[in-house]
Order: C-alpha cells, then sequence, then structure tokens
C-alpha cells in the first residue's frame, strides 16, 4: 500500500516524519502521487479515542495560554476593520461533513466591490500574498497563520483535530478526483504536512497528496513531530505564502 500512494527518496521529509531514521530533510526530493488503489480508513485505537482527547487538552491549554494575545488581536480587528471580529465560513469535515470554521477577519469590509487584479483561483492555489483585499493587520495574521486561532474553539467542538488535512470549502471538494475524498477519512486540523511543507503555495491537487499521505500514516508520533515542526514552518521564509 505505501508504495502506491507515496514515492520518496531517502531524504523525504514524510519518511523523517514517520520515523525511518532521515534527518535533515528537503522538500524538493519528496514525490508525492494520488493513491492508485483505496486506502483504509484509520480506525485504531488513536484515530478513535487518543487522538481526540489528545485533540480537546492540548486545545484547551492553547486557549488559556492564547486568550491575552486573541483578545489584543480581537481588539486590532475591531478597530482597524469594525465587527464582526471573526469571519465564520462553511467548510467541509470528517465524513463529508461541513461545519462552521471560525478565524479572525482579514479582509476589508468592502472586499466584495474590490476589484482583484491578482490571479487567485482558490481550485489552483489557496493564498495570494497579493490580494489587495487585505488590510496591512490582516496580511500579518495571515502570514504567521494567527487568523487561525479561534479553530482551536473548532477542536474543542470536536470538529476539527490538532493535525489533519486543511478544512476546504465546498466547492473546492467538489472539484476533486474521487481519490482525494479519501483526505475526509480524518478530521480537519489546524496544522498538518500540507501546511509545514507547503503551506498552502502551489496547485490544490498536488498539496492535497500532502493529506492523503498523513491519512495512511496517522500516528501519535506523526502528530507529535508535525506539531513540533510547525512554529518553525509559521515563522519561515515561507510563511502565509
Amino acid at each position: 500500500m505505501t508504495s502506491e500512494l507515496v514515492s520518496w527518496t531517502s531524504v523525504s521529509p514524510v519518511g523523517e516524519l514517520v520515523g525511518d531514521g532521515v534527518t535533515g530533510p528537503r522538500r524538493s526530493a519528496v514525490v508525492v502521487a494520488l493513491p492508485t488503489v483505496p486506502l483504509e480508513r484509520p480506525n485504531n485505537i488513536y484515530v478513535r479515542l487518543v487522538k481526540p482527547f489528545l485533540d480537546r487538552l492540548l486545545a484547551a491549554v492553547a486557549l488559556a495560554v492564547a486568550a491575552v494575545p486573541m483578545l489584543l488581536i480581537a481588539g486590532v480587528v475591531a478597530v482597524t476593520m469594525g465587527r464582526p471580529v471573526l469571519f465564520r465560513q462553511q467548510r467541509i469535515g470528517l465524513d463529508g461533513e461541513p461545519f462552521e470554521v471560525l478565524k479572525f477577519r482579514t479582509m476589508r469590509p468592502d472586499r466584495r466591490s474590490t476589484r482583484l487584479d491578482v490571479i487567485h483561483d482558490r481550485r489552483r492555489t489557496h493564498k495570494s500574498e497579493r490580494d489587495p483585499r487585505h488590510t496591512a493587520i490582516g496580511r500579518l495574521l495571515r502570514r504567521y497563520s494567527l487568523d487561525e486561532l479561534p479553530q482551536l474553539v473548532n477542536v474543542i467542538r470536536g470538529e476539527m483535530s490538532m493535525v489533519g488535512p486543511r478544512p476546504e470549502l465546498e466547492s473546492v471538494v467538489e472539484q476533486y478526483p474521487p481519490s482525494l475524498h479519501q483526505r475526509h477519512y480524518v478530521r480537519p486540523g489546524l496544522t498538518g504536512l500540507w501546511q509545514i511543507y507547503a503551506r498552502g503555495a502551489g496547485p490544490m491537487h498536488e498539496n492535497g497528496r500532502w493529506d492523503l499521505a498523513y491519512v495512511e500514516r496517522v500516528s501519535l508520533r506523526t502528530d507529535l513531530r508535525i506539531i513540533a515542526r510547525t512554529p518553525t514552518a509559521m515563522l519561515g521564509d515561507n510563511a502565509g505564502s
């Protein structure tokens, strides 16, 4: 099964995360392919019991630690962009069920009337640094993923996980090839392979392969390693791209 889903060299970041003894990952060396046969739905004790418990525990701790910064961000958003401070949008989660994702607002109140001079097709790319609809504060929040802090509430609700595939719009999911729907075998996450190695850059169909690689390898060890790498990804050169 593994060879049919992912083909990688000895310096593959995926290989390092699942503990094959590899160090010094290089993103350019990995080739992640769509599966040619159906994946098995993860159904072990970790996925069914341990992961949901740890998700809520870590999210509650993170909310307590981030409470003051989140209040400050909410205040800045309210002053610079007005109310509401939260952006709510329907995304697709576990088993293809929709849920309402929470984010701090990053766009101007008149964003719908703003003319876009950049090519921004969400079916191909997920973020654009040149999107004129974002305010200066909004771009800063997106660069370091601070706009996603309210999603800790989604984790506590059981709609998301700390680690998993990126939650997507229904309109984007409708464009998926059949094999990509297997990313919904697990809850979407605040961070994941895609976020730490691609940060939302590049065509959607290419980045979705990272999600499938995660679905096949979901484990406590993989999750801990992804969480450990997330701060570096947030602060790296590709942050917010």
